[in-house]
């Protein structure tokens, strides 16, 4: 290890943050001060393998910056590193349309493994990509050829951990003893507002020690130190997941800030010019030697060669394993509704039952999809038949047992997701997505192939009362944008929502799912049911005379509107819309013919709040929706009362039929 040349990329690497944050008037210096020579190590050393020339080679170590605010740290490296990040790109720090946003983004920059910000996140997007190195290990290496043995390293600092999501995954990990996981801890003693004892008094080591990690506390800034970490937690495959415990200074090389909650932001910042002296760089911002450049490239082509010898070893693998190698490639089938058995007629079972169903037919024909529960397999419904339990005595297997976990459930289906080997699923009660809220937000936005089954989603849950009856839940999912929120009827919409989320590759999808049995609507074709969803709505009773009114409903309440269209007469169409934004992805001729525009007497009925309906109601319409919290009682009782019924729906439509 040549120690002169990474202080210099360190003091250079700092010199980039300071300068592009000088230059913006904003960021955060904190972290790329403090940490530059973690980034040295692992970059410039060969402690992080990795091809700047192919980010997403399959057996790179994966590197996540939890701590995204620190994102300076993470550009300055990748641009050293030679990825397709330019000098001009980190120039451009933080400015429109530029590679380089406040926070790290996936799919906006190269080398950037997940889209960190909301603290804590990245830790669980890194336990979730350790989860999937795991079982791509397990399913994949023979005893010939290893394909996976790349560990998955997470730079985060005190935030991190205070965040409740960390602590979930972190506890997941060491339960199921992820030992391809490395936590470096930037232990810097600081949080933004103050010094951290304000807010915390924890034995970080006594922490991870007791959750299954094996801890270890080193000076962040000695490069020996740091890299005998990496090196001995990279060979110590001991079933422990692994945390360093970096003891650092925030803000390092501005002595004005440094070891201070000032350190933090862009503070600094305004004494650029004497920190860069103060580095030993000459008065040129976004200074980086040549010497500095030709060790990074030297590094570079050291990286091209392991990962080249690893192609060879794959070519070879592939040969020798064609059904493995195309399981690996992932897909879903075209025809993936037509390997999903259709349901009896008159099967009246709700839709978590016929999920459940549902999903053993999916995981034959998907099977990279793996399904997890915060524990509740038993009332989602979604356990995998015969196919194993995920943990140390079957990394292999495809149910994951998050415990009662949501919010780390959904870092961990993201992290799953992110690493685009297997496809991630996970369940809980519909009112508990709110926990998980800010995970299902960052795989919208990011644009990643989650699926999230919700159950017990409405009033008619019962007896346990409002605390546990969602009524704003699924207009609060709906506003998300890039989220499909799909609410089925029965048990052959359901299949369409399953294949629809399976099918979907540029966002999540959430299944809305009932507790309590639903009816079959037999009298529509299968086929029109299972096609209806994958277009977001459809005509589900077609007026037999002149269009007098509109009757729109999804989920459990379609019987109604079903119902309630018998009693109206031969002018009214009864409208399934099971999901909004598949429904607005269709053609003006298509949404036209279902919702036609001249007709402006509708009607929405919904187990749930009016909020979301207002788009297709507009002025007359009138929703039949429960804007109130629920009761405890049996959900028969409770849906009743609170106006559940084929006669409110028949009683609204008259009053907006009304000249």
């Amino acid at each position: 290890m040549n120690t002169e040349i990474l202080s210099k990329a360190a003091a250079q690497a700092r010199g980039l943050a300071i300068d592009a944050v000088h230059a913006c008037s904003s960021g955060h210096l904190g972290l790329p001060l403090g940490c530059a020579e973690i980034g040295a190590v692992l970059y410039g050393a060969g402690a992080l393998r990795y091809d700047p020339t192919e980010p997403r080679w399959l057996n790179r170590d994966r590197f996540i910056l939890s701590a995204g605010h620190g994102s300076m740290f993470l550009y300055s490296w990748l641009h050293l590193s030679g990825y397709a990040l330019s000098l001009d790109a980190v120039k451009n720090f933080r400015q429109l349309g530029s590679e380089t946003p406040g926070h790290p983004e996936f799919g906006e920059t190269a080398g950037v493994e997940a889209t960190t910000g909301p603290l804590g996140q990245g830790i669980g997007n890194a336990v979730g990509y350790a989860l999937s190195g795991k079982r791509a290990a397990a399913k994949f290496n023979t005893a010939e050829h290893t394909l996976f043995d790349h560990h998955v390293i997470a730079l985060h600092g005190d935030g991190c951990l205070q965040e409740g999501v960390a602590k979930e995954a972190i506890a997941f990990a060491g339960h199921n003893q992820l030992d391809n996981l490395i936590l470096v801890y930037d232990s810097n003693d600081v949080t933004l507002d103050a010094m951290a004892e304000r807010t915390q008094s924890e034995d970080a080591e006594g922490y991870f020690t007791s959750q299954g990690f094996d801890a270890v506390v080193i000076d962040g800034h000695n490069f020996a130190a740091i890299e005998g970490a990496i090196a001995q937690a990279k060979g110590n495959d001991n079933g422990k997941p692994k945390v360093i415990i970096a003891k650092t200074t925030i803000g390092k090389g501005i002595p004005e800030v440094e070891g201070t909650a000032a350190g933090h932001g862009e503070g600094g910042a305004k004494h650029a010019e004497s920190a860069r002296r103060g580095l030993g760089l000459p008065a040129e911002t976004f200074y980086i030697s040549d010497e500095v450049r030709a060790h990074f490239k030297q590094v570079a082509e050291t990286c091209a060669i392991e990962h080249a010898a690893w192609r060879e070893s794959f070519e070879a693998w592939s040969a020798a394993n064609p059904e493995l190698a195309k399981e690996l490639e992932g897909g879903v089938p075209s025809d993936l509704l037509d390997q999903i058995p259709p349901f009896d007629s008159g099967t009246n079972a709700a839709t978590r039952a016929s999920a459940g169903t549902i999903m053993q037919a999916v995981a034959k024909a998907v099977p990279s999809l793996m399904s997890g529960s915060a524990d509740l397999y038993g009332s989602t419904k979604n356990y995998i038949k015969g196919a194993g339990d995920f943990g140390p005595e079957d990394y292999s297997a495809r149910n994951i047992w998050f415990g009662i976990r949501e919010h780390g459930m959904g870092a961990i289906c993201n992290g799953i997701a992110y690493d685009g080997i297997f496809k991630a699923s996970g369940a809980t009660f519909l009112v508990f997505a709110d926990y998980m809220r800010g995970s299902i937000r960052l795989a919208a936005l990011t644009k990643l192939s989650v699926t999230y089954l919700f159950t017990h989603d409405s009033v008619g849950v019962g007896e346990d009362g409002p605390t546990h009856q969602p009524v704003e839940t699924v207009s609060s999912l709906r506003v998300i944008p890039n989220l499909d929120v799909i609410r089925p009827a029965d048990a052959e919409e359901t299949a369409g929502a399953f294949a629809a989320a399976m099918q979907r590759s540029d966002g999540p999808t959430a299944l809305i799912l009932t507790r309590q049995n639903v009816p079959d609507q037999s009298r529509l074709p299968v086929k029109d049911r299972r096609e209806g969803v994958l277009k977001g709505a459809y005509i589900a009773r077609k007026e037999s005379g002149d269009l007098k009114v509109i009757l729109m409903a999804t989920g459990s309440e379609l019987q109604h509107a079903m119902d309630a269209a018998e009693q109206l007469g031969d002018g009214a169409r009864v409208v399934s819309l099971p999901c909004f934004e598949r429904f607005e992805r269709q053609s003006a001729h298509y949404r036209e013919s279902v919702l036609p525009s001249a007709c402006t007497a509708r009607v929405a009925i919904e187990a749930g709040v009016s909020a979301t309906w207002g788009r297709y109601l507009g002025f007359h319409g009138k929703a039949v929706c429960i804007d109130r919290f629920g009761i405890s009682a049996p959900g028969s009782t409770v849906m009743a009362e609170l106006g559940m019924t084929a006669e409110q729906v028949a009683k609204a439509a008259m009053a907006v039929m009304a000249p």
